[in-house]
């Protein structure tokens, strides 16, 4: 199969395994969560008992009787089939390849993702391409991130192949899938144990890779239980399933995303094979699901890393497991786990700007949580986890989900999408400003230094529909670009001290919170060793005001900077001049602006900036005394796209940044919620 696949992975390899320290483990975040059931129970479809799980259904008759009588579903199992044929034929995993990191598998231009095919670096083709670039060497590195890539894919072919056995009854099927399950059973101890990432990992470069590859094979097994031999499936648990499930219990034994991956594949071995003691440790062991659930999803129902697409990468974690212990008759033992991952999905749909993007404290990629509602996520989960917008969205597709398990019966009404009003949201550490024609998002603080960034007090800000200004996200986790630039405080909406930002974690605190007044403060007294920080936002009628203060705590004068960054394009005076020193002297995300402009003001400054649709703001910086403001382009996300960013910059020992958007009148009461709910 060498068909290119533009690389924007599926939910399973999510960016989910940056390193870092977090000395308290999670234990110390204590979030009560009294009844996950009754939350969000308008956006719910609870069963007749009360609980929001049903038990999922494999109907292989009922697949086989639509599959000859519906013309729709069989040509697109027919293609199906022919991706499994053809990828059977002519694709095997070797026993000289090392898995490696699919963030490794970036563009060392601009740290976009390389175009991955299923053609061989080096054999089948000389050179690989991004979008940006079309001639990109193949390193080793690179390489081993194909490969990462490649064996993911492979172990998704496994597990089709298994569910084309039970639908077809082809012998080839099961026969390939036995195959591959020796190649594996054979050669695990042959690749070498790699600790790159919180732990011993064999098939892959991480144990959540190989927590996913276990998933799968495991799957596998089951359903092609029938026409294996009791020998043979001895064989893959000794061999196989065992000292990979051993290997992930020996890592994660903390509370993190990843340590949710691990326990489902492991309590989905345990499932297949019986072993009770290995679902105990799963479930209710000193890191189990249990206690994942419990320290790490907060009371507003997010994920305490912050980053919003692990709601979609815990649910695309669990939701497997949960189908699993359901089909085996022990759902119930998770019923309250489920009401909290079912609430991870949704909850970010309270968060959404007007149009329906999301914002992104602490890192993500582009491809995850970006709208809410998380379609993708409440379709993938209907089967256990029923929603209205889940049943909406499954009956437009066609899946192996939606042919076992067809979302029958009699459509549901829609609930309306909630109104976002202003909420101080104090567990998950960041609030919502929501008066007139604007919205503005503060990020006032962190739980963790997993995954975040230099972004505590960061904001982010909708007048009606226009995108004003947003977080950018982050670039593959192996490219430069991810630790020099977009994780920095440059890249955010915040003050600096000699162009840096907040050293995280800092939880800060909520000094003011007035939803009548329109009004959000919050402190960070521990913004950087070397010096605090405060942010005020109010929206007061048509404007939007911002006060930034940022103080040295040496008490010696400092580089007091802020940075602002607009997604339109600013009518610059004729007094700004290039500027070619823009790097000497600073950090290196400086190093990632181009085409720098500058000139010096006293007091105030003020540029009209213009929005896509029409929208022009003012807006007025204030700050007494002289200082500079530069202007230039800089990376947005995805890579390549750029924006321009603004960066003010004085002398002192403390600083309050005022800066003032007004907006034209013609824009004003646009507030709608006009994103597809099924994008």
């Amino acid at each position: 199969m060498k068909a290119a696949l533009l690389l924007l992975m599926p939910l399973l390899t999510f960016a989910g395994t940056i390193p870092g320290r977090d000395d308290n483990q999670g234990l110390d975040n204590v979030f009560p969560k009294p009844d996950p059931v009754q939350a969000f129970s308008e956006m719910k479809l609870l069963s007749a008992d009360g609980s929001v799980w049903r038990k999922p259904q494999e109907d292989w008759a009922g697949a086989r009787q639509r599959l000859a009588t519906d013309p729709a579903w069989g040509q697109w199992f027919a293609a199906q089939q022919t991706e499994v044929n053809e990828w059977m034929a002519h694709q095997r995993d070797r026993v000289g390849w090392t898995g490696g990191w699919w963030h490794d598998f970036v563009s060392p231009k601009d740290g976009s993702f390389l175009i991955w095919t299923s053609a061989v670096p080096g054999e089948d083709v000389e050179f690989l391409a991004s979008a940006s670039d079309a001639r990109v060497t193949i390193t080793p590195k690179i390489f081993q991130g194909w490969v990462g890539i490649f064996r993911g894919q492979h172990m998704t072919m496994i597990e089709r192949a298994a569910v084309l056995w039970r639908l077809t009854g082809d012998p080839r099927y099961a026969q390939w899938v036995a195959e591959q399950l020796d190649f594996y059973a054979n050669n695990l101890g042959k690749w070498p144990i790699q600790s790159r990432f919180y732990g011993p990992s064999r098939l892959r470069v991480q144990p959540l890779d190989d927590a996913i590859d276990l998933t799968k094979l495991t799957r596998a097994i089951r359903l092609t239980w029938a026409e294996t031999t009791p020998a043979q499936r001895q064989f893959w648990f000794e061999r196989l399933l065992q000292p990979q499930a051993e290997l992930l219990n020996a890592s994660m034994h903390r509370i993190h995303n990843i340590g949710c991956w691990l326990r489902s594949a492991t309590a989905q071995v345990a499932l297949l094979y019986g072993d009770e003691a290995l679902w105990r440790f799963a479930i209710d062991g000193p890191w189990g699901l249990r206690r994942q659930l419990t320290h790490g999803v907060t009371s507003d129902y997010l994920w305490f890393e912050q980053s919003l697409g692990y709601q979609e990468f815990i649910a695309g974690a669990l939701i497997p497991l949960f189908t699993e212990a359901a089909l085996a008759g022990r759902g119930a033992e998770l019923a309250r786990e489920m009401a909290i991952v079912q609430n991870l999905i949704l909850a970010p749909t309270w968060l959404r700007f007007p149009n329906g993007y999301l914002p992104n404290p602490a890192d993500n990629t582009i491809s995850y949580a970006r709208y809410a509602p998380l379609t993708a996520s409440l379709t993938r989960a209907y089967r256990i986890l029923p929603t209205p917008l889940g049943l909406a969205a499954a009956r437009q597709v066609k899946s192996w989900d939606t042919l076992l398990d067809p979302p029958s019966g009699t459509p549901v009404q829609l609930p309306p999408l909630p109104t976002v009003t202003s909420r101080n949201f104090e567990s998950s550490r960041c609030a919502i400003l929501r008066a007139g024609d604007w919205q503005v998002f503060l990020h006032y603080g962190q739980l963790t230094d997993s995954h975040a960034q230099a972004d505590a007090l960061n904001f982010e800000a909708f007048y009606g529909d226009t995108d004003i200004t947003h977080d950018p996200c982050t670039v593959g986790y192996g490219s430069p670009l991810h630790d020099g630039y977009y994780t920095r405080g440059l890249t955010h909406n915040v003050p600096l001290l000699n162009g840096e930002g907040e050293e995280p974690p800092q939880r800060g605190e909520l000094t003011t919170f007035d939803a009548g007044q329109a009004i959000v403060a919050a402190a960070q007294p521990a913004y950087r060793s070397d010096a605090s920080a405060h942010r005020t936002l109010r929206i007061v009628g048509p404007r939007l005001i911002d006060e930034a203060t940022i103080t040295a705590l040496a008490g010696t004068p400092q580089t007091l900077g802020l940075a602002l960054h607009v997604q339109g394009h600013a009518t610059l005076p004729a007094d700004f001049l290039p500027v070619a020193d823009f790097t000497d002297g600073r950090p290196t995300p400086f190093r990632y602006w181009s085409n720098v402009r500058a000139a010096t003001y006293h007091d105030q400054a003020s540029f009209d900036i213009a929005y896509p649709g029409g929208l022009t703001l003012h807006i007025t910086f204030s700050l007494p005394g002289e200082f500079r403001v530069f202007h230039g382009s800089v990376p947005d996300a995805p890579t390549p796209v750029r924006r321009e960013a603004f960066y003010l910059e004085t002398r002192g020992v403390k600083a309050t940044f005022t800066t003032e958007f007004a907006p034209n009148t013609a824009h004003q009461g646009q507030h709608t919620d006009s994103k597809n709910l099924f994008q």
